[in-house]
This record gives C-alpha cells, structure tokens and sequence, in this order.
C-alpha cells in the first residue's frame, strides 16, 4: 500500500463525504478529517482557505492522500492513491 493516512474536508451532512469515510476506513486506512460545517469563525475561514488552495471550488469531500487530491468520491482514484490494487 502506498499510503496508509488520508485526510478527508467534508460536511457532516454530507452522503458523499459519510461513503468515502466509511470506503477508508473498509480499505483500514487511518484518516483524518475535518466536518467543515462543524467549524466556526476564524478556525473555519482559515480551513476554507486552505480547502480553496487545494480545490478552488470548494466541493465536498476534498480527500488528500499524499500528493493527491480527490475530489468527489471516486473509489477507483482513492485505491490508485493509496496503491491499493483490485483484489488486494
């Protein structure tokens, strides 16, 4: 595996954001992440910022896995970013 650490931006509201934790954590992959919708003032503004630094739009889940970044949940990108194979 390539990767054994992701970081997911998303909203706690969000059915998407919810599939890409729950394929993470089947891949057993540890993960942080950060329900942006969760966040006020300041602390929020600046994650936002940093979010826009990765995916000028802003859309939910941004999923950072090394030096990729997903946006969307798109199982087959999160398995080529972690090096995970179909079958392993």
């Amino acid at each position: 595996m390539g990767y054994d650490k992701a970081k997911i931006y998303s909203l706690s509201t969000c059915s998407h954001c919810k599939a890409a934790k729950r394929f993470l954590g089947e891949c057993k992959v540890k993960y942080e992440f950060v329900d942006v919708d969760s966040l006020t003032g300041e602390e929020r503004k600046a994650i936002i910022a940093d979010i826009k630094e990765l995916n000028p739009r802003c859309s939910f889940p941004t999923i950072v896995i090394g030096d990729a970044v997903i946006v969307g949940f798109h199982e087959d990108k999160i398995k080529e970013a972690l090096g995970i194979k179909d079958g392993d």
